[in-house]
């Protein structure tokens, strides 16, 4: 887009009757929204503000299983209300699609544990019923127990569980396999419905994708990753980054690393939109914001931050004194250097030099995790925030709330349009009722993948090999030409493959 760069805000909403990033929230009383996410008529009215402050999207970073890892057990986690109590929020998306027209939805999904085919069948049927507004979140689980949750001892080794996601399939309706043929009496064509025969080293499966093509085919693709394998996977397939870190210089290089790998894919990187966490404490005054940070800050529980912590690195807190300054050994791969890392990335953040203990990173930690946050007026959060986008090349945020229903009502009602009265926010969504891929890439590509995205090369040789069995469309040397660079890209057997999307569409076609 000519002009400003334009920023995009997402919410995010775990669905934990409870809380998440600021943890303790709940003592607030019944009037806070983190008691009621058991109710329906919460998520009815999330899916509505949002719609009206023009929200890209609501973003569900699903997961499976409680944090047991602060004194071996989930009881720190419990009495802290963080992350437990958590619905499903494929159940939920349908119904806050239905009072709306053009917010997307993105929800994360575990390749590892879901099974693909039914997943794909899951995902299809979200876009069909939000009438192409769903994005999918590429994700294989960080910890013990959501893989203890699903039956397996532990979790695969980093870069074994990108491996299951480069060996699923994806391929098997034609756009036109529906016909409803009344004088031939054909609902769909079955020759142009293909069945998937795969097997790897994760997984089988020999059927037709039960679903047909809906809007997008694919669902917006999202990926976190900052391993090797990663980032190879990212910039090849991920169409959206959620990222963040204390430190704007380290999400720059983040989003650097994946837009070249995205470059090496022959992609192009600004194809890769990044947004990054934050939070968010929004007064018609300076005092005023951050008379609502001390509020918040008051109810913070450090151990159920600890036990968090600990369901991020997978290190017991419980095992260090709670009001003693940590010392710290300097053996490779200890527990302490793992510590001893995030407190820097802290200090970092805020420059501060004072002495760390455990119930202080346990605070931080439950006053809002490992993300920024940002006190003051809508002119001062404006602020803050145009300066992390010219210096983090992101182009939008994730924003955590603080308090709930207040941070979502002074986003919409505060921050929004100071952020359109500078020119750096839409007026109203690119295209009003259109795909969630649609507004996010401002209405300049289609509902379905670009063509120099893997899928889409696959697509066209899809097609090319379509035109060269039907002897019809474009000459047989162009179409053949077309399939040649198909195959180059994962075409064989008369299927497609390709890494990301066909971990989500095993048997989706392109």
């Amino acid at each position: 887009m000519a002009g400003k760069k334009q920023i995009q805000l997402n919410f995010l909403e775990t669905a934990s009757v409870g809380g998440n990033a600021f943890i303790g929230q709940w003592k607030e009383g019944p009037h806070e929204c983190s008691r009621l996410k058991d109710q329906l008529e919460y998520y009815i009215w999330l899916a509505k503000i949002a719609e009206k402050g023009k929200i890209t999207s609501i973003f569900f970073p699903d997961s499976y299983g409680v944090n047991d890892v602060y004194g071996g057990n989930t009881d720190a986690t419990y009495r802290g209300g963080c992350q437990v109590a958590q619905l499903d929020p494929v159940v939920l998306i349908p119904a806050m699609a239905a009072v709306t027209k053009s917010v997307g939805f993105a929800v994360s999904a575990n390749a590892c544990y879901l099974n693909p085919y039914i997943m794909a069948r899951t995902f299809s049927t979200l876009d069909h019923v939000t009438n192409g507004r769903i994005g999918w979140n590429i994700v294989t689980g960080y910890t013990n127990a959501s893989a203890k949750a699903m039956g397996f001892d532990q979790i695969m080794a980093h870069d074994k569980r990108y491996e299951k996601a480069e060996e699923l399939w994806e391929g098997s309706w034609d756009d036109d396999a529906q016909v409803w043929d009344v004088e031939n009496d054909v609902a769909y064509e079955p020759g142009r419905i293909h069945r998937i025969d795969f097997e790897g080293q994760f997984h089988r499966l020999s059927a037709t994708q039960q679903t047909h093509p809906s809007r997008q085919r694919v669902p917006v693709l999202f990926q976190a990753g900052s391993s090797k394998a990663g980032i190879a996977l990212a910039g090849a397939h991920a169409e959206g980054l959620y990222c963040g870190s204390m430190v704007p210089s380290h999400t720059a290089k983040y989003v650097e690393n994946i837009r070249a790998s995205a470059a090496a894919a022959g992609r192009d990187p600004r194809s890769v939109k990044a947004f990054a966490g934050i939070s968010l404490f929004l007064g018609r005054t300076t005092e005023e914001a951050q008379a609502k940070y001390d509020a918040v800050a008051k109810n913070v529980s450090p151990i159920a931050g600890l036990a968090k912590f600990g369901g991020y690195t997978n290190v017991d807190m419980s095992k260090y004194p709670l009001d003693e300054p940590f010392e710290f050994t300097a053996n490779p791969g200890s527990a302490d250097n793992v510590i001893q890392g995030i407190i820097t990335n802290f200090k970092a953040g805020d420059g501060s030099t004072e002495t760390w203990t455990p119930r202080k990173l346990g605070s931080k930690i439950a006053l809002g995790g490992l993300y920024p946050i940002f006190i003051g007026t809508a002119e001062q959060v404006a602020d803050s925030m145009e300066d992390w986008v010219a210096k983090t090349d992101i182009d939008g945020f994730n924003l955590y709330y603080c308090s709930n229903p207040e941070t979502y009502e002074d986003v919409v009602e505060m921050l929004v349009p100071e952020l359109q009265r500078r020119g750096v926010y839409w007026m109203d969504y690119p295209v009003p009722g259109g795909t969630f891929r649609e507004n996010m890439y401002f209405g300049e590509t289609s509902p379905r993948l670009p063509d120099d995205h893997p899928a889409g090369k696959i697509r066209l040789a899809r097609e090319a090999k379509r035109q060269l069995n039907d002897g019809a469309g474009e000459p047989k040397e162009k179409a053949a030409s077309k399939l040649t660079n198909g195959l180059k890209n994962g075409l064989t057997n008369g299927h497609q493959h390709h890494a990301a999307e066909r971990v989500l569409f095993t048997a989706k076609p392109v």
